[in-house]
């Protein structure tokens, strides 16, 4: 255990700049972070190899005041791509698994507007993930969505609207499959 801990200090020290980053937290190398003043991490996260968090503050002339903000207890696979111009909030204990990605903006897509990548990037709502949710493998949560507490989202998953408490969903679009019920203590098909 010793060496282990050692091992992480070593090579994983935490990123520099970082706005706050908590104890016991570890994002893991390789990784590119971009804003790291504008980043905030809590206690006992850990966010896995080649994962790209990025805090926009300026893109094409534009300026922008986003905070990323990741909660404690939480767990972020590898591969993991959250960007924000605005605000994207990962609540406590939260598990995403691999690949998963999180905005809050989008490039504009105006034909007439020149290359994409040199369009102006557009905030189309804040990102919210509810305590306890766990996001499957390769999920997209998209602009201006909200997830309760304790969501299930499937793999492969595209979530483009907002969802309540112990919500249940899967598919492209998302939609909502089960719902967990105290009474039965058990998630229930919709």
């Amino acid at each position: 255990m010793a060496l282990n801990k050692l091992y992480k200090m070593i090579f994983h020290f935490p990123p520099v700049r970082i706005k706050k980053i908590g104890i016991n937290t570890c994002v893991y190398r390789p990784r590119r972070i971009d804003g790291s003043r504008s980043i905030e991490i809590g206690n006992n996260t850990s966010i896995g190899k080649y994962g790209w968090l990025s805090a926009i503050e300026l893109y094409e002339d534009d300026r922008f005041s986003p905070l990323l903000r990741i909660g404690n207890d939480v767990y972020i696979g590898r591969y993991v791509c959250i960007t924000c111009i605005s605000k994207v909030h990962i609540a406590d204990r939260c598990v995403l698994s691999e690949h998963v990605y999180i905005a809050d903006s989008s490039h504009g897509l105006d034909p007439q507007a020149g290359p994409i990548m040199k369009q102006k990037l557009l905030h189309k709502g804040d990102v919210h993930i509810g305590e306890d949710t766990f996001i499957g493998y390769r999920a997209c949560i998209m602009p201006g969505v909200t997830l309760g507490k304790h969501c299930v989202v499937g793999a492969n998953s595209v979530v483009t609207r907002s969802f309540e408490d112990y919500s249940m969903v899967a598919g492209t679009p998302a939609k909502l499959i089960k719902k967990y019920c105290f009474q039965e203590n058990e998630w229930i098909s919709v």
